[in-house]
């Protein structure tokens, strides 16, 4: 009976020896921290490793984690300057530097950086309508969390970053917002359509502009060489007609080679025949009746009598041709007026 009774209390002892030491021996991971309470009273914080304490008079808090956290609160309604309701989706990076503070400071500081973030970005949304809170986020961050980083210090936490994720006004402000990114989109259509047709027309005008101009040089080069021609034509002409000497003889016989040309065409139902048309007559016959000069080399080849008789046939040829073109004259008179010139 002794026996089994020192044994039962012998393994009691032992029992509570190693119950004893188990809790004298806490092991805290790296990047955590234990806050340890003595009689009640704040003693020291548990470092990452093997920390020993005194069982059963030293009370061990849970572990608070040193990482950067990362904290996503629900949308929270905001009301905008212009008296708009927009619901703001923000997530918070915040470390925690002092355990200590973290633990006595605050019952919950994941509740009291949560609702510093909420009422926060009230005050900061409420200064701003709808249009520059849409547009001016980085703003809105940088004010954040230069706030709450100045609030939660006491806390032993540091605010590293306050991003908003979604910013979502009514839908009615989403629709009205829809129609006039439309109207702007249609509005930029039209100016870029319009500046194309613009810039077509330019560019088509330009292109006729100076094809008109190179047409009107080009035609006016050809007036040019064709007037410089006929200059030289007749310079020509001019210069051998007075190179070769001609007698009125010769320039009767020229005036009345242009007589027919004056009844060509279909048009020219009534014409005019000059008076000075039967003195042309009268010097072409003579022209043809005297006996022309004959050169040597021609001397040689006819003989006199071959050229006499030539010269003869030919003077009465004309002289018949003056005389048809008298008669006709004489006969059409009621259809041809005389004309000389004053």
């Amino acid at each position: 009976m002794e026996t089994s009774a020192v044994l039962v209390a012998g393994l009691i002892v032992a029992l509570i020896a190693i119950f004893t030491v188990v809790r004298a021996v806490r092991i805290v991971p790296q990047a955590r921290a234990r806050n340890v309470e003595r009689l009640g009273r704040y003693h020291r914080t548990l470092n990452p490793g093997l920390n020993l304490v005194i069982p059963y008079i030293d009370r061990v808090h849970p572990v608070i984690d040193l990482r950067e956290q990362v904290v996503s609160f629900q949308p929270q309604p905001v009301i905008t300057e212009d008296n708009l309701v927009v619901e703001i989706d923000t997530v918070l990076y915040f470390q925690v530097t002092d355990p200590r503070a973290a633990f006595y400071e605050i019952a919950n500081f994941l509740q009291g950086v949560e609702q510093l973030t909420v009422t926060t970005l009230r005050n900061v949304v409420g200064s701003m309508d709808l249009e520059k809170t849409l547009t001016s986020r980085d703003t809105i961050n940088s004010q954040l969390r230069g706030v709450l980083d100045e609030a939660t210090g006491k806390w032993g936490l540091r605010v590293n970053r306050v991003e908003i994720k979604a910013i979502d006004p009514p839908q009615s402000i989403k629709d009205a917002m829809q129609k006039q990114m439309r109207a702007e989109r249609d509005k930029r259509a039209a100016i870029l359509g319009a500046e194309g047709q613009r810039q077509s027309q330019i560019l088509t005008a330009e292109g006729d502009k100076q094809a008109a101009v190179l047409r009107a040089e080009g035609n006016r080069t050809a007036a040019i060489l064709q007037a410089e021609g006929q200059s030289r034509a007749i310079d020509e002409v001019f210069q051998a007609v007075h190179r070769n000497d001609p007698d009125p003889k010769l320039l009767a016989y020229q005036y009345l080679q242009t007589l027919p040309q004056l009844a060509q065409g279909s048009g020219n139902n009534f014409w005019v025949i000059p008076s000075e048309i039967t003195a042309a007559l009268q010097g072409v016959s003579r022209a043809f009746s005297d006996t022309l000069p004959r050169s040597p080399a021609t001397r040689e080849k006819q003989p006199d009598d071959m050229a006499t008789q030539a010269a003869h046939d030919t003077a009465q040829a004309a002289e018949a041709a003056a005389e048809a073109l008298a008669d006709v004259a004489r006969a059409d008179v009621g259809a041809i007026s005389p004309h000389r010139p004053r």
